[in-house]
């Protein structure tokens, strides 16, 4: 893949009238937009209104819009449809290493468990080995493509021992029932739902083969113009998430009844879910440039990417405030 044609998968453009607006120095944004996938923190906040009560002494209205993975998510951050977004590990690196207009703010680790390798019950698949000459459905640039990259890595594979099949979630899910795929590469609530629907059997769970995180991310100027906004929207998904890491029950009620997929699945998710978050530190960091110097080796990248490099400087914070 050529650098033309990345870029134009990751849809870089240029930044939309609308954030050219919100820059001017001095004024305030009319909105918040918001991007947010049904199971996560954002969706609880996007449930209780938390934000908009927030928000609303400063007249700033916020605006909520929906995806079923992380790399849309970040193509419309980039071009300023978007002000604040949360994706997986591997999203970011794909768009950094197309110029995406984009900055981490805040990282979420993960327990490891809410995204695995799958294959069917009978599956003659055992091992990592047995991928070998397999066809592996996964999300292409998702976090599931990281962590099929590093169970092949940890098998002593490399990505061209697998045929790799680029499915969405729920076009996974079909070619998964119907064995159209060997094995598939997926989180929750998908993955507690297929395993519940079809006995699906786990391969490895992502924590098996490597330490993942997933990212709070801004639109680079949105953050540099109203750095206050920001440190807003972190301290509200950090009380949020604290609340859910001590409600466990009550955030797969909620989600059970947001999304209509099936109860005990849905509970089997929440509850081996880990809610956190924490600052970009030094050892986070390094661990999101391994992944992205593993992505350049394989060529999956078209260039080499410094992590740091797009990692949020709170001015508030650098100021003593």
């Amino acid at each position: 893949m050529n650098r033309r044609m990345f870029s134009k998968l990751l849809g870089t453009a240029l930044l939309s009238p609308l954030l050219a607006r919100r820059a001017l120095a001095g004024q305030a944004p009319a909105e918040i937009r918001i991007g947010y996938q049904r199971t996560g923190v954002l969706a609880l906040l996007k449930r209780d209104r938390t934000l908009e009560q927030r928000f609303k002494p400063k007249n700033i209205n916020v605006g909520w819009v929906e995806f079923a993975s992380g790399p849309p998510l970040l193509q419309s951050l980039n071009v300023g449809h978007l002000d604040f977004g949360e994706t997986g590990d591997t999203p970011p690196i794909f768009a950094q290493a197309a110029a995406a207009n984009l900055v981490y703010v805040a990282a979420e680790p993960t327990n490891g468990q809410n995204e695995a390798i799958i294959v069917p019950p009978d599956s003659p698949i055992k091992t990592l080995a047995d991928l070998k000459g397999k066809k592996v459905g996964f999300v292409r640039g998702s976090s599931s493509n990281n962590v099929i990259v590093a169970a092949l890595e940890k098998a002593g594979l490399s990505f061209k021992d697998i045929t790799p099949v680029n499915v969405t979630p729920a076009d996974g899910a079909v070619a998964f029932a119907q064995k159209a795929i060997d094995a598939w590469v997926i989180w929750d609530p998908f993955l507690a739902i297929i395993q519940k629907r079809f006995s699906a059997r786990v391969l490895v769970h992502s924590g098996d083969v490597l330490q993942s995180n997933g990212f709070l991310l801004a639109n680079r100027d949105f953050a540099a113009n109203y750095a206050d906004l920001v440190v807003a929207l972190l301290d509200e998904f950090k009380k949020k998430s604290d609340w859910a890491a001590n409600h466990p029950d009550a955030v797969a009620e909620i989600v059970a009844e947001e999304t209509g997929a099936d109860r005990a699945a849905i509970f089997t998710s929440i509850r081996r879910a880990r809610f956190s978050v924490s600052p970009l530190t030094d050892k986070i960091i390094a661990e999101q440039q391994a992944t992205a110097d593993r992505f350049f080796k394989l060529g999956l990248i078209p260039r080499p990417i410094k992590v740091r490099d797009i990692v949020w400087k709170n001015p508030t914070l650098a100021a003593g405030k």
